[in-house]
């Protein structure tokens, strides 16, 4: 697996993006998912809130990914 340290994104903006494109590949949509506008510095990314059933099945992808 690529690190976004080793893959050079550094932009919360493209971090997003990509998130997104990974979540949605995993069938699993963060309604909330964005750049936090109010720390641009410190690109920090609003994953948001989520049904727990979201939460459970993102924890299970997460799990595999990790085997």
């Amino acid at each position: 697996m690529v690190t976004a340290q080793e893959s050079g994104i550094t932009d919360a903006l493209e971090a997003v993006e990509v998130l997104r494109e990974a979540l949605t590949a995993a069938g699993i949509v963060l309604p909330s998912l964005g750049a936090d506008g109010a720390s641009p510095g410190l690109n920090l990314i609003n994953l948001g809130r989520v049904r727990a059933d979201v939460a459970l099945r993102l924890a299970d992808v997460i799990k595999r990914g990790c085997a």
